[in-house]
């Protein structure tokens, strides 16, 4: 047999090539006893279904979302944070059939796969400031929401509370008595750890600029000095020496407000290894309630962030964001939704010592 196509399948079942068609793709279009026939026809022939690259150009449609990571794709799926969030994501976004694909922020293959890639759409995942693939996805015009960062004008914002959960959690320390109180954090802009006493205002990376500043916020209202340890990344190899630095301090904290969980675990290890005893000697508050919460003893006191319920709400602003696309006079856009985080109480943190 020579080639199968849409019509040798219609030909076979006495159809029309247009009820083939919606049997793969439309399949409301027909009774079920019919799609049935047609697709047991199909797959006796060996005929697959409508080749993908034709039926995009007829809808003007892939049906495929871009994810733009924070980092390289391997760093990202480390990253507990952004793995659970794209899970979450990923998961929403299954049953609109549509097919992620993930794209790094910087680098060749960032450039290539934003220039080049067919996607309708995308997410931009807690990008510091600008990057190759946003540029990209901006001059081909792209719907676009932003996670966990500023949206560029005409685009959907998904964020945290991250400023009110960080100022809850110098809360916390205060209300322990503590009244020596740091602030672990990133700054990309650092290449080694290093003590300020700065908020760190101009911070590229809108969670840790919202982090810092929550905290900072928190210490100058109860009175107490601001201390500003900024390390250059979220990443075990970069956080490692941050801890050794606050750790080696002969004015070291009682209490520290971390930038993430990974920062926190990394700093009651640390300790530990130092012979010191958390809570006792440090308190240790991290952010996200990760698995990695969990993962450490005593369990960390941290911010817990939602991450299905963001996962939601980028998935819907993402679709959202393509129905305005196709609309001739759509609505205007929606404001920037704030996801809240909450404070939950684990072994990591108690009274300051005496």
């Amino acid at each position: 047999m020579g080639r199968v196509t849409l019509q040798t399948v219609a030909d076979a079942v006495g159809v029309s090539r247009m009820t083939v068609s919606n049997a793969f793709s439309r399949p409301d279009q027909l009774s079920s006893a019919l799609r049935e026939r047609v697709l047991a026809a199909a797959a006796e022939l060996g005929y697959a279904g409508p080749d993908p690259t034709a039926r995009a150009l007829a809808r003007r449609s892939t049906g495929a979302v871009g994810v733009v990571l924070t980092d390289s794709l391997g760093e990202a799926f480390r990253d507990p944070a952004a793995a659970a969030f794209f899970g979450a994501l990923a998961e929403e976004l299954a049953p609109t059939g549509l097919v992620v694909s993930l794209i790094p922020a910087e680098g060749v293959g960032g450039h290539l796969a934003a220039r080049d890639l067919p996607v309708d759409a995308a997410v931009v995942y807690a990008c510091a400031g600008e990057t190759e693939a946003v540029h990209w996805l901006a001059r081909r015009r792209l719907p676009m929401v932003f996670v966990d960062q500023t949206p560029l004008p005409g685009s959907t914002g998904i964020v945290l509370d991250d400023a009110a959960g960080s100022r809850a959690a110098v809360e916390h320390l205060v209300a322990l008595g503590h009244r020596d109180i740091a602030v672990l954090t990133m700054d990309t802009r650092r290449t080694d750890a290093g003590w300020s006493t700065a908020s760190a205002a101009d911070n590229p990376n809108h969670v840790a600029h919202e982090r810092t500043r929550g905290a900072v916020q928190a210490l100058e209202a109860a009175g107490l000095p601001v201390r500003v340890l900024a390390v250059h990344d979220n990443h075990a190899e970069q956080v490692e020496p941050g801890v050794r630095a606050l750790l080696a301090d002969p004015q070291r904290p009682t209490g520290v407000v971390c930038f993430s969980d990974l920062m926190a675990a990394s700093l009651v290890r640390g300790a530990q290894e130092a012979g010191l005893t958390v809570p006792d000697d440090l308190s240790v508050v991290g952010f996200d309630d990760s698995v990695l919460a969990r993962s450490v003893t005593p369990a960390l006191t941290t911010m817990r962030q939602d991450f299905d319920a963001k996962g939601r709400l980028a998935a819907h602003a993402l679709t959202d964001a393509l129905a305005r696309s196709r609309d001739e006079d759509p609505p205007p856009v929606a404001p920037t939704a704030v996801v809240p985080v909450e404070l939950v109480v684990r072994g990591s943190t108690g009274p300051a010592p005496r």
